[in-house]
């Protein structure tokens, strides 16, 4: 394993996180859905006051990710690999979060579906960047 390659592949991963993130979660439909449960999501004011603690959360997991792809292909790998490794963080995302979170939180199954694509593509994203920038 080769801690700069895994800190800047779980950096890279971070910000296409976020990015990927930022186009979903501005999409109109996703804001209503939110604004339907103010007793459970904070609002975009609150979200702010608390915003490093989430992105650390978020650099914390990926960073882990990093780690595993890292530990499986110590070498680094191609694309096939990072679509293959994103795919499973997407669905283990599904399951542990999506889903999860469905059963625990006073929740929609719509709100629970569009929170599953977003967070579905931010993860297959992370696995990709993680192979892209691990191999370089």
């Amino acid at each position: 394993m080769n801690l700069t390659r895994i800190a800047l592949a779980a950096l890279a991963a971070l910000a296409a996180y976020f990015i990927v993130g930022g186009i979903f979660f501005a999409v109109p439909a996703m804001k209503t859905e939110f604004a339907k449960y103010p007793a459970i999501y904070r609002s975009g004011d609150a979200i702010n006051s608390v915003m490093a603690v989430g992105v650390f959360g978020t650099l914390l997991a990926i960073s882990a990710a990093t780690v595993m792809f890292a530990l499986m292909h110590p070498a680094g790998a191609g694309i096939s690999a990072g679509i293959r490794f994103g795919a499973l963080l997407a669905i283990f995302m599904l399951g542990s979060f999506v889903l999860h979170n469905h059963m625990l939180l006073n929740i929609g199954w719509r709100q629970s579906g569009l929170q599953g694509i977003a967070y579905s593509a931010e993860w297959f994203a992370v696995g990709v960047v993680i192979s892209l920038v691990y191999r370089a």
